[in-house]
């Protein structure tokens, strides 16, 4: 009978606790937090809606790992500041690699 192998700890450091990126209680909230999942999920960043779609009166939130904020934040950047244009352009070449 071969022993079992050996299973790696568990990861306890905070660096995967999800933080909030965005919040928000708007009319366009659930669009807006799923544009932002989106910029992030292109970029490699695993994000997470949370937020019920029946209930709009409540908000909307993107949460991201803590390890993960800072890119999200700086990517989130740099789509806001590239505008329409640049999400365009993003969306066109996350097409053709698919």
């Amino acid at each position: 009978m071969q022993p079992e192998p050996e299973s790696e700890a568990p990861d306890t450091s905070h660096e995967l606790d999800a933080v909030t990126l965005f919040r928000s209680s708007n009319h366009d909230a659930e669009m807006e937090a799923m544009s932002i999942r989106g910029i992030l999920e292109a970029n490699g960043i695993p994000s997470y809606l949370v937020g019920p779609s029946s209930i709009p009166v409540l908000s909307f939130e993107v949460q991201v790992g803590r390890a993960d904020l800072e890119e999200a934040r700086r990517v989130l950047a740099e789509a806001e500041a590239g505008g329409p244009a640049a999400a365009d352009e993003a969306e066109a070449a996350s097409e053709e690699s698919a």
